[in-house]
């Protein structure tokens, strides 16, 4: 009897034991829905990666997260909306170098991207290209640097006017090339440049990979260098500037996410081990590839980093350009 007891005594202190753990390795969040800002217009890669993580962190963690387009001065409004929201995990920003680069071109920006955010993990990075439009017989950067001397007034390129994009083209064509005379043809979105090369009105173009990417493929635009270290697997037939001689001017186009500022280092510890392994599927790696974009997956101290690169590497740019702040 004494025995039955015993067994019995034991058997409901493992099942109250088990209870307990079970109860302390249920995550504490998310408890309700998250919003995941894009502070950009929705369709472009941005927007289709943060559905993308939206959709897997929902299945994984069981609870809602959806996406809200928040634009309005170049990311800055979505931006300034998390900044301003309670540091639990519930809203999060994604974005891209241009969350840190408005820091040095903007005078008025309703957020720090230092002070009020933090960090959780860049997710995917893809280089910037230099392309012509079939006609420049150009095949390489030192061919059209050769081409545009001879004949200045001929060549301009198009690029975006604002922002990472507009600041990595000055920064390589009058930097890195010394070509002062060419002219930056500035456009407001990347549809429009391509377009304009595409027909030959400028004949030159330096724009993100991804919209690119088709009219590569297509044999409608020739590629002459990606911006990033090593070649990207998209394209590996491009070579990099380095590769041609052209020095310090690597720049990617990096997406990521951030959280408001203090958010409990469980919840980012959290987030970040979820993305990175949402990066490993099969069908996420597959779905970056189709817009020319990579996984990365990086530490919050990695993204900190890589976001304080971004801000000191800009500032001098403009600096030397002599480019005042908006």
């Amino acid at each position: 009897m004494r025995k039955r007891f015993l067994f019995g005594s034991l058997a409901a202190l493992l099942m109250l034991s088990g209870a307990a753990q079970a109860q302390e390795a249920k995550p504490a969040y998310p408890t309700k829905q998250v919003r995941i800002v894009v502070p950009y217009p929705p369709g472009g890669p941005t927007d289709m990666i943060a559905r993308l993580l939206a959709q897997k962190l929902g299945e994984r963690l069981g609870q809602s997260f959806f996406v809200e387009n928040v634009t309005g001065a170049s990311g800055a409004v979505g931006a300034g909306q998390v900044a301003k929201s309670a540091p639990n995990g519930e809203n999060l920003l994604v974005v891209t170098n241009d969350f840190a680069v408005a820091s040095v071109t903007n005078k008025g920006l309703p957020y720090d991207p230092v002070k009020n955010f933090t960090p959780v993990s860049i997710v995917a990075s893809s280089p910037q290209v230099i392309a012509v439009n079939p006609s420049v017989p150009a095949k390489s950067i030192k061919e059209l640097v050769e081409l545009i001397n001879a004949n200045p007034e001929k060549y301009n390129y198009a690029a975006l006017g604002i922002g990472f994009g507009a600041l990595s083209a000055e920064r390589l064509f009058k930097l890195g090339l010394k070509q002062d005379k060419l002219s930056r043809i500035p456009f407001n979105g990347a549809a429009p440049a391509v377009t304009s090369t595409l027909s030959g009105q400028t004949p030159i173009i330096y724009m993100g990979l991804p919209p690119v990417a088709p009219h590569i493929s297509a044999e409608k635009l020739r590629p002459l260098a990606v911006t990033s270290p090593q070649r990207t697997p998209a394209f590996p037939n491009i070579p990099t500037l380095r590769e041609q001689g052209v020095q310090d001017q690597e720049s990617e186009l990096q997406i990521g996410v951030v959280a408001p500022a203090n958010t409990p280092k469980a919840i980012v510890s959290l987030l970040q081990k979820e993305i990175s392994e949402i990066v490993k599927l099969p069908e996420v790696k597959k779905a970056l590839e189709t817009v020319s974009f990579t996984a990365v997956a990086s530490t919050p101290e990695d993204y900190a980093k890589a976001i304080n690169s971004d801000i000191k590497t800009w500032a001098e740019v403009m600096k030397d350009l002599n480019i005042q702040p908006n």
